[in-house]
């Protein structure tokens, strides 16, 4: 496996694959890589000649400083990982190399950024759009995999790659979990010994609401027994629970789903935050 610190290294290793005739498959993350993203590896791998990863914390989609210098950073132990899994290259560069400069391009999703993360976390699907972005011109992939429980960022990357004409095949993978229902995620490593256990809460109440809607309640019904449920949990701070559509994020009121219905929340335990989702 290649380690590329440098665009011009990636590029230079890329050409040559290509001019090879090799399909590309790229897996961007953040790193402190898990199971869930070794998930992706084996899908890129499955489809494509050719598997790249990177590994990049984006300064830019973080919009609280405290939550940036908090996200773990592992890049030896997530090179053996991804070695292991059969990934064939990993882009890990500096935040100087990606950003010579500050960025001055703005993105707008309208509705798409205004609800759930973008309420929350202003700025945060910029960062994103501007990172991806970035990343997609220089890997040129054919094929990229991103996981669902990052669901409003699957959407936003689905639009942005609308609106800028990639001809990239998005490819979005179904969460993992662990054996409680803890969605598998980067910053579970963060939680202590005893708030580990606790997070499993947050896949509950999931499960509950999703019974509701099956059993006939309304989206209505089913968010306020979401909410009353999180509030029997004081370790939990709840920001949100929404019902959605999976690809407009705007709020379902009707009880008539679709394989695009969504329930979707966020919450603090302690210091962490998490998110989760169930696509129906």
């Amino acid at each position: 496996m290649f380690l590329f610190h440098t665009i011009k290294a990636l590029r230079d290793y890329l050409y040559h694959q290509r001019q090879a005739g090799k399909s590309v498959g790229f897996v961007p993350t953040m790193g402190a890589l898990h199971t869930g993203h070794l998930s992706l590896i084996l899908a890129s791998k499955a489809a494509n000649d050719l598997t790249i990863c990177s590994i990049f914390v984006n300064p830019i989609q973080f919009n609280n400083p405290d939550d940036l210098s908090r996200y773990p950073r592992t890049l030896t132990a997530d090179c053996t990982l991804l070695e292991g899994a059969g990934c064939d290259a990993v882009f890990a560069p500096s935040a100087d190399e990606m950003y010579p400069d500050t960025p001055a391009l703005k993105f707008n999703f309208g509705d798409l950024e205004r609800v759930m993360e973008g309420q929350f976390r202003p700025g945060h699907f910029n960062g994103v759009a501007i990172v991806v972005s970035k990343l997609f011109n220089m890997v040129q992939p054919d094929r990229t995999y991103f996981g669902q429980k990052d669901l409003q960022q699957v959407a936003v990357v689905r639009r942005m790659m609308l609106d800028l004409g990639f001809q990239i095949e998005l490819c979005p993978q179904p969460t993992l979990r662990e054996t409680d229902g803890l969605a598998m995620s980067s910053r579970n490593r963060n939680l202590t010994d005893e708030e580990r256990p606790v997070a499993a809460h947050i896949f509950k109440v999931l499960t509950l609401a999703k019974e509701a809607i099956l059993a006939g309640q309304s989206p209505a019904e089913a968010r306020q027994l979401a909410y009353a449920h999180f509030a029997q949990e004081p370790a939990f701070r709840l920001e949100y629970f929404e019902i959605v559509n999976a690809h407009s994020l705007q709020t379902v009121e009707t009880t008539q789903l679709h394989n695009q219905t969504a329930l979707c929340v966020a919450a603090y335990l302690g210091k962490v935050r998490l998110i989760d989702n169930f696509v129906f």
